[in-house]
């Protein structure tokens, strides 16, 4: 019995310094469900929902809440509205929807936020099934519909979106990933047992061709999709992430598709792109076979100088782990990491690089959920509702999955769609909010720093380059650490983390540099940083101040 107990305290031991993750959603007040409109026609884009977003609305500093929402497919007297969070700076959020002008109906899905006009305030973008809106910031928490007066124009089935300044000229444009050709006239009947109807594949039906927005200034935008040579009407995209994967400082943009070949577009530089994916090797499985790509993220994860990438999968296919190699070319390291072995059997649309336990390396977050209820009558292994995953990087490439020792609420099965993260209470440690489909929102609060490992938050402020810093390179040296992060809208599926950028220090007590590449081409180096604290560095300025 004493060996037991022993063996027990030891085991807690070890989970406590995993650290773990508890579902506070109702201690925070956030009330969030999501309406797919399902109503027993399994009409496509009710799997598809919705995205999330951790942004500083206010400028305070702390991380409000954005969530995107679908709605009836015919009126039933009820009105399903996105939801606005305003965070209090105590763990709670306050429901400021009403009156904000983001209270309207619409089929929503995705979400990017930017600071489009550079006046401080970032602005919101939601992507929606009858045609996407663009919501400029009033202040306060008030936003203006200004769609039809900035000239976009999107109603091709749009899902994730990111903000970039492809062309460095100070000024955020937009990226829109859109999805196949579906109208409720059009809507094909598909089956998994023969008799009864199921969801379509995105097979069923057409492409689409991503668009590309070139912010003109004065609140205009051109579509510039042709011109910079993105048109791809065969793509069925689900994900976005703006990456510099050859490190000539200029945003490249990798698409990720559903059953079609990934895209990987390289900048030219000249307002162009050429795109790259096969030769770079990530169009495909290792099979050959284009994979059900859903969300995607990129980060150093080893420590090599350039960027990798994460890519969400259908089931049965594991998610994909691109290491970058350099010289244009990737290799997926899933199918012999834990990666692939853990991830197999899921189905991942929401994925992101967060360094959960500020250890100074990169992790891996997923969130997992099927699209049909009953595929476990056809498939037994699989289930709708998945458990999220949790991949702890012990260092040189490598992963473990820890998901089982981060505590009951993590371990639940969920319909998981949109996926995001921020140090919401400023503790240090990134919390984790994730969307369910036509369901609730869950709220995951990382248990603290319990290892003891110090952190630095870094805010940037352009001045020259776009207000929000979206392009800038940090790096951070410390004696027992040198890494780097890139401030990048989008990512994960259809959601946007925070733009501010954490740091693990691990046991480091003190930051030697902190080194900025502005997307203006101005670099400069910090050294007055404060450690386990949220630093606000102005473009320019060659100071840090504490926020």
């Amino acid at each position: 019995m004493k060996k037991l107990v022993i063996a027990g305290l030891a085991f807690a031991a070890l989970a406590l310094s995993q650290g773990r993750f508890t579902d506070v959603t109702k201690q925070a007040g956030i009330q969030f469900v999501h309406n797919a409109g399902k109503a027993g026609k399994k009409w496509l884009p009710e799997t598809m929902g919705a995205g999330v977003a951790f942004t500083d609305l206010n400028g305070d500093g702390l991380p409000d809440i954005v969530l995107v929402n679908s709605k009836d497919w015919v009126p039933k007297g009820r009105r399903s509205l996105a939801g606005l969070y305003r965070n209090n700076g105590n763990g709670t959020f306050t429901d400021a929807l009403a009156g904000s002008g983001l209270d309207v109906e619409m089929y929503g899905i995705g979400i990017a936020v930017g600071d489009y006009d550079n006046d401080g305030k970032p602005d919101i973008y939601i992507t929606a099934l009858e045609g996407d809106r663009l919501f400029h910031n009033l202040g306060n928490f008030k936003f203006k519909d200004v769609t039809a007066a900035s000239g976009i124009k999107n109603a091709a089935f749009g899902t994730s979106a990111a903000w970039l300044d492809y062309d460095r000229d100070g000024k955020l444009d937009l990226f829109v990933a859109n999805y196949v050709q579906w109208t409720q006239q059009g809507d094909l009947k598909c089956s998994l047992d023969g008799v009864s109807k199921s969801y379509c594949t995105p097979e069923s039906y057409k492409g689409q061709s991503s668009r590309l927005f070139h912010n003109l200034g004065n609140g205009k935008f051109e579509d510039v999709t042709m011109k910079a040579k993105l048109f791809d009407p065969t793509s069925k995209s689900l994900g976005i992430a703006v990456l510099d994967y050859n490190n000539d400082g200029w945003p490249d943009i990798f698409v990720a598709n559903d059953t079609q070949p990934n895209k990987l577009y390289r900048n030219l530089q000249n307002g162009t792109f050429v795109e790259e994916a096969l030769s770079a090797g990530v169009a495909f499985g290792e099979d050959g076979v284009a994979r059900g790509a859903m969300g995607v993220d990129s980060a150093d994860y080893d420590g090599s100088g350039r960027a990798h990438l994460i890519v969400g999968n259908f089931t049965n296919q594991m998610l994909s782990l691109y290491r970058n190699e350099g010289h244009g070319l990737f290799v997926d390291e899933a199918p012999r990491s834990a990666v692939g072995r853990s991830s197999l059997l899921s189905l991942a649309f929401g994925v992101f690089f967060f360094d959960y336990d500020l250890d100074g390396w990169p992790d891996i977050f997923v969130g997992n959920g099927h699209i049909d209820e009953e595929i476990g009558r056809v498939q037994p292994r699989i289930k709708y509702a998945e458990p999220p995953l949790l991949f702890h990087n012990v260092g040189k490439g490598r992963f473990e999955d820890v998901s089982a020792r981060m505590g009951s609420d993590l371990s639940k099965p969920i319909v998981a769609r949109g996926a995001a993260f921020a140090d919401f209470n400023g503790d240090g440690a990134l919390d984790v909010i994730v969307t369910t489909n036509n369901g609730p929102t869950h709220l995951f609060r990382n248990e603290g720093n319990t290892n003891g490992n110090h952190w630095l938050c870094v805010r940037l402020q352009g001045a020259k380059s776009n207000r929000d810093g979206i392009g800038a390179v940090v790096r951070v040296k410390s004696p027992n650490h040198s890494q780097w992060q890139t401030v990048h809208s989008g990512s994960s599926y259809a959601s946007q983390s925070d733009l501010a950028l954490t740091f693990g220090l691990g046991k480091d007590t003190q930051v030697q540099s902190v080194e900025v590449q502005w997307p203006s081409g101005l670099n400069e180096t910090i050294r007055n940083v404060r450690l386990d604290k949220a630093n606000l560095i102005v473009e320019g300025s060659g100071t840090a101040v504490v926020k």
